[in-house]
């Protein structure tokens, strides 16, 4: 069904009711009272706890941080993690993997994406402690709800001193915890994908000014924008914490459950001319996915015998367990201890179809037909058939697809111990965090065979000239051309163990003084299996399928799927790295006034290596390097009644970035350089006629370059990294009609970037819209959101897989969702 009529629509009438309603805004308008009426969450004179040991407003703090209170949020209606932090300057977000499994790049810092140099936390402790193991984007095991407080977006500055592996930032999400009066929200939200989704949250005391609780959660279904066929997303977690206060301190334990099923999105097939991207033909851009309810069931045969089975339905299916709790109390004479302590225990199972090079003509796969593990086996005189009816099939363009199946199990211990003195106007901090995590994976990735159109099909093929028993007769098994053709068995286990001392001192009432820092000596230790896997087939086995042949005829001989099939299985390589380095900031505040100040700010961190890179380099770690990043900051922090901005400039250099992507042949780039950039980050919001207009513009404008980088021979010196625009920013105009009725729009524009590190495929800019009106009737918020509201296609990455990079003609790329319409009404009591 084509949407963009209805979702026109309503872009329309937003704008017309505005205008209807012109004249009803000076006499409806917001009544002006006192200052804290009009401006009750002044966002410049928040108190911020992320990234510091002696929190502070916002205006005082000598960091580069943005806020979302929970009316922030409620207003902003996130369909997703990532589609919030957009709204970051500095923070280049691609939304484009659907509720989980985005990426985020702090600072122009490229990556192979996820969360790698940022660290997301969950009340000041980490989500997981490495946000970017392989598949497991810290984005997976979190979601925006009910309980949700507050979120405070550090980045830079103090992100190496407060969190592991975190030079680009800290993620903070804060959760909702109960108050002396008993106080509640409901909320119902429906959309025009087939959603379904019910949040709650109840807090208050058990014991008045003692004992308090807070449990909510939420539950969602539905289709997905890019409906493949069955229902995407489906699941839900529930939060719950209790807190005890005392006279010196207080003592809180928490519980989260999360389980939940989302589809991951990956590259589709479109057509590039230049900056013109369009569709490709019988494949619709915003709402076409290769995943399909006619591709969801794998079964097939394994060597050792057996079959392995896997439901592409589950797609991401993260089980997560969580329990941790804080501890505070005053010792007197100035001194305070603060515990934080979390335990993490995460099943992860991820089933994608992940696209292997560009759509080819059906007569041209055939004719030059290869199988996973390069043997080379053309058909002349071929013929496709599909899977499910065994009918005749003349597709025009096929593609081999891989269907990725990984099993996750991860558990993570961490503790945060620390020691605060305060005496007149020195504040100081010594702390020591431990954290201790685990994640072992299992792979088994085959490549099936489609028709590439909507809805897409398994074919089969085979080739004509030869009779049904003769050998490799068929290129496929039931639709799989390569059965179980990358197998891995690996674990990796990290030991962090940190020492941190902050120091802060007001000099004056107006200028402040504040350093950091941290002495790290970690340890990472695993396990690969690449040393003993092998090549094997199911030609000779005694393996019997429907009576004793594959397809009730045909032996395995007869088959050249099983030929590139990967055994894993010992004997296995151990492996050991450390890391000890030390991380540093030192920084200045100054205030004018109560609403100017200035701030600058040094820090020198490092990321340690990932994942990836320790698999791909286990025989010789080292030449293994951590990143080492410097950064500097200059920042202008303005606030009064009607407008406040903040400015910041930064520069950043990074040395030894590794870059690990996992291609579609299974090999990964396993490629390192250094990369410089300067930049401007804006924050600014404009509130006009007693707030009944307000203008927010947040964006970030940067030169991010490689200082030295060989890829392939090639010198790519002075290139711009890949898949990170020079310019991004939101603009965000709302109109607040009556005191009750409110409409906004929003712009969000993602400037030019570089699919690639040779700079060879454009991704041209685009600009999405999005728009929604909302009216609150007593405790009774309804509210109305479009996204993408014009279909526009914005691609946010290439291929990165395939290494392919080409920008002319049909080319694999991953733009943003569709356009879609969500209703909701939410009741506070």
């Amino acid at each position: 069904m084509n949407k963009k009529p209805f979702i026109l629509a309503l872009g329309i009438s937003l704008f017309y009711f505005q205008e209807a309603k012109a004249q009803e805004v000076i006499k409806d308008s917001i009544p002006v009272t006192t200052e804290e009426e009009i401006f009750p969450m002044d966002t410049l004179r928040e108190v911020i706890v992320t990234g510091s040991a002696n929190p502070k407003r916002k205006i005082e703090t000598s960091t580069a941080v943005s806020t979302f209170t929970e009316k922030d949020i409620q207003k902003q209606n996130p369909i997703s993690t990532a589609s919030l932090l957009q709204k970051v300057p500095g923070f280049a977000v691609e939304t484009s993997g659907g509720e989980v499994g985005n990426n985020l790049f702090a600072r122009g810092i490229p990556s192979a994406g996820a969360y790698e140099y940022v660290q997301v936390q969950e009340d000041g402790m980490p989500v997981f402690e490495d946000g970017a193991l392989q598949f497991a984007n810290a984005d997976n095991f979190f979601r925006i709800d009910a309980t949700t407080s507050k979120l405070e977006a550090l980045r830079g500055g103090s992100g190496s001193v407060f969190a592991s592996n975190a030079p680009g930032g800290i993620i903070n999400f804060i959760s909702k915890e109960g108050q002396n009066k008993f106080n509640g929200i409901t909320k119902l939200e429906t959309g025009s994908y087939g959603l379904m989704r019910f949040d709650t949250n109840l807090g208050g005391a058990l014991v008045k000014d003692k004992l308090f609780y807070n449990v909510g959660g939420f539950y969602r279904v539905d289709n997905g924008i890019r409906n493949p066929g069955y229902k995407a997303n489906n699941g839900g977690q529930i939060k719950m914490n209790l807190k005890y206060v005392f006279d010196e301190g207080f003592a809180k334990v928490y519980y989260k459950k999360l389980n939940d099923r989302n589809l991951f999105l990956l590259p589709i097939p479109l057509l590039q001319d230049g900056n013109k991207i369009s569709g490709f033909p019988g494949f619709n851009p915003n709402y076409g996915t290769y995943a399909s309810r006619n591709l969801s069931k794998l079964k097939i045969p394994q060597a050792g015998g057996g079959f392995f089975e896997r439901d592409l339905e589950n797609g991401v299916n993260p089980k997560v367990d969580v329990i941790g709790g804080e501890f505070k109390y005053n010792l007197g004479e100035g001194f305070t201890v603060n515990n934080k302590i979390r335990y993490t225990n995460i099943n992860l199972g991820y089933t994608g179809i992940f696209p292997s090079g560009v759509p080819t003509s059906a007569a041209d796969f055939a004719n030059n037909y290869t199988t996973a593990g390069g043997e080379s086996l053309p058909i002349e005189n071929f013929r496709y058939t599909y899977v499910d009816n065994g009918q005749i099939a003349n597709p025009e363009y096929v593609q081999k697809v891989g269907y990725w199946a990984i099993d996750k199990k991860m558990n993570n211990f961490a503790n945060d111990l620390r020691f605060d003195y305060k005496v007149d106007k020195l504040s100081m901090s010594l702390g020591f965090y431990k954290s201790v995590w685990k994640s072992a994976q299992k792979w088994n990735w085959s490549n099936l065979l489609v028709e590439v159109k909507d809805d897409v099909r398994l074919l089969n093929l085979v080739d004509a000239s030869l009779n049904p028993t003769d050998n490799n007769y068929s290129r496929t098994y039931n639709g799989v051309t390569d059965i179980s053709w990358l197998t891995r068995d690996s674990e990796i286990k990290g030991s962090v163990n940190a020492l941190y001392f902050n120091l802060d001192y007001q000099v004056t009432d107006n200028l402040n003084f504040n350093g950091g820092i941290r002495y790290d000596n970690n340890t990472y230790n695993g396990i690969v299996d690449k040393a003993g896997a092998s090549l094997s087939n199911l030609d000779a086995s005694n393996m019997t399928v429907d009576g004793g042949a594959y397809n009730g005829t045909n032996g395995f001989n007869t088959t050249s799927a099983d030929n590139s099939m990967l055994v894993s299985g010992g004997p296995y390589h151990y492996w050991s790295y450390k890391v000890e380095k030390i991380s540093g900031t030192l920084a200045a505040n100054y205030k004018f006034s109560n609403s100017d100040a200035v701030f600058a700010r040094y820090s020198h961190g490092f990321r340690s290596p990932i994942e990836e890179a320790f698999y791909d380099n286990y025989q010789d770690l080292n030449s293994l390097k951590p990143t080492i990043t410097n950064q500097y900051e200059l920042g202008y922090k303005h606030y009064q009644s009607n407008f406040d901005v903040t400015a910041i400039l930064f520069s950043s250099s990074l040395d030894d970035i590794r870059f690990s992507d996992i291609l579609s042949n299974g090999q990964s780039e396993n490629a390192y350089g250094s990369t410089k950039n300067y930049g401007l980050e804006l924050e600014t919001n404009l509130r006009l006629f007693n707030r009944v207009l307000e203008l927010g513009l947040n964006g970030t404008i940067q030169d991010p370059k490689f200082k030295e980088m060989r890829q392939n021979g090639e010198d790519l010196k002075d290139n711009v990294v890949r898949r990170i625009p020079k310019l991004y920013f939101v603009f965000s105009p709302a109109v607040n009609i009556t005191r009750e009725w409110r409409t906004y729009v929003s712009m969000n524009y993602y400037g030019m970037r570089y699919a690639d590190n040779t700079n060879k495929q454009e991704l041209p800019s685009f600009t999405e819209f999005g728009a929604g009106m909302s009216y609150q009737l007593g405790k009774v918020r309804f509210g109305v959101d479009g996204t993408n509201i014009f279909n526009t296609i914005g691609l946010t990455e290439g291929d990165p897989r395939s290494g392919v990079t080409s920008g002319q003609g049909i080319i694999m790329a991953r733009p943003i969702l569709g356009a879609a319409v969500r209703c909701s009404i939410a009741i506070e009591f």
